[in-house]
């Protein structure tokens, strides 16, 4: 038996533009910090349930900031 491995979900600040595209589809995992950038909830862990929101935000941020691994 394989062991599952977590996903986790972060952000390159230096290429975020502050659309918050992550933050509208998956608010559980994504926040906007005081200058309107995005940024991770947490310790970017992903909770059983949310990993469909975690791959919409990869694939909805316009300036490929949002990356995911563990996959």
């Amino acid at each position: 038996m394989t062991e599952a491995r977590q996903l986790r979900v972060a952000i390159a600040a230096d290429r975020c533009q502050g659309h918050n595209r992550c933050c509208l589809v998956a608010p559980e995992l994504f926040e906007a910090d005081d200058e309107g950038n995005a940024r991770v909830r947490g310790d970017g862990s992903v909770p059983a349930g949310l990993e469909a929101k975690a791959k919409r935000a990869v694939a909805n941020c316009p300036e490929h900031a949002v990356r995911l691994t563990g996959a």
